[in-house]
């Protein structure tokens, strides 16, 4: 398989300064500041840092982002909003609608390349150029309104693609799947009526945003059964997300015969994050991401291409990382029985739990899904 690799050290620079964990004030004046944002660049560096030192990273294709046009990201956001953010970034900075989310100064061309980064990957696998990419972009895109940065996003980058991938290169069919911990509602909201763009979420269940991502969001008008939430309960494991995607995701792919496929890629469902409360481990990552590329090379020759989003464990991310992208190559690497690879897939509970299994069987029934199961 040749596998393009999108990165640019511009990424590392955007400053999202201190903080307190991932809250940027308090108003009552009791929350202590950090020396650091949540939101930084050590996991994506540490990421690439562990590709480079593995060997895989010379067996990837170099991919060179560019800047997202304005015309490209207002397929998506409001022109005003975009403005905004540029005004922000040439001045002083300025901050999202969640009290977490920073515009730096400088972050409005960081931005545009991290959403250009993905478009360039979009554009390598449909070109022929890649069998399948990986973004390593930043910041991330999946919580992005129109109007609006949250969740540490400022554009949306993988519904910035979709859009691209739909109107600069004519698909008709294009599927997200999102396997960050926190639920993609702005990719969601980007395509709600839109029957030609399949969205789906498996999330930790109301951890962000808060009453965000239920099953019963499923799409509108046009758009109605075309959006699908896997809200999993905390604590779900590798059991949980293989038999997921297993009754799920695959299905649902399989019935919408995507041309593309695109993957809000977050890590930040291993099992030490420390803004999420799911327990996926290295090796979990690997099996979702072998289920998702044995299925799209099924129904679109594997055209795959991920984006990377959340991810706060300086340890277990690079891990993470690694694991999905090997699958992406077909390269296993020489990176084999570290404890953090090892003791993750060996907690309590990594299997399929009852009330795990149950929460499955209910979206895969609400999205009419019961009867196509695979396996």
């Amino acid at each position: 398989m040749q596998t393009g690799f999108v990165w640019h050290e511009r990424y590392m620079w955007h400053n999202t300064g201190r903080a307190s964990g991932p809250f940027l004030s308090d108003a009552s004046g009791w929350l202590e500041p950090d020396w650091r944002h949540t939101e930084n660049s050590d996991t994506k560096r540490r990421l690439r840092n562990l590709l480079d030192v593995s060997g895989l990273l010379d067996r990837l294709v170099r991919i060179d982002p560019r800047p997202a046009t304005v015309e490209e990201l207002c397929r998506f956001h409001a022109p005003e909003y975009v403005e905004r953010v540029r005004e922000l970034s040439a001045g002083a900075g300025g901050e999202g609608v969640d009290g977490t989310t920073v515009i730096g100064k400088g972050s409005y061309e960081v931005a545009l390349l991290a959403a250009g980064g993905v478009i360039a990957a979009v554009d390598a696998v449909l070109d022929g150029t890649v069998d399948n990419a990986y973004a390593l972009v930043r910041p991330a895109g999946h919580h992005a309104l129109a109007d609006a940065a949250m969740g540490f996003c400022l554009f949306g980058n993988v519904a910035v693609a979709a859009h691209h991938a739909r109107v600069a290169r004519g698909l008709e069919r294009v599927a997200v799947v999102d396997w960050d911990v926190h639920h993609g509602n702005g990719t969601q909201a980007a395509f709600y009526d839109d029957p030609s763009v399949l969205t789906i979420s498996l999330h930790q269940d109301n951890c962000f945003p808060p009453g965000s991502g239920l099953v019963e969001e499923t799409g509108a008008g046009a758009g109605e059964g075309f959006n699908i939430n896997v809200p999993l309960p905390p604590g779900s494991g590798d059991g949980a997300y293989e038999a997921a995607f297993e009754r799920i995701v695959v299905p649902a792919l399989e019935r919408f015969e995507p041309q593309l496929i695109l993957v809000a890629s977050g890590l930040d469902a291993s099992a030490m994050d420390p803004l999420g409360r799911m327990m996926l481990s290295p090796r979990g990552y690997g099996r979702i991401a072998e289920q998702l590329l044995d299925a799209a090379a099924r129904l679109c020759d594997g055209r795959v291409a991920m984006a990377h989003e959340g991810g706060y464990s300086a340890e277990l991310v690079p891990f993470c990382g690694l694991a999905v992208i090997e699958r992406m190559a077909g390269v296993e690497t020489k990176v084999r029985g570290t404890i953090l690879q090892e003791f993750p897939a060996g907690m309590g509970q990594q299997q399929l739990q009852p009330h795990e299994a149950a929460l499955i069987d209910r979206v895969a029934e609400a999205a009419g899904l019961a009867e196509r199961a695979v396996g």
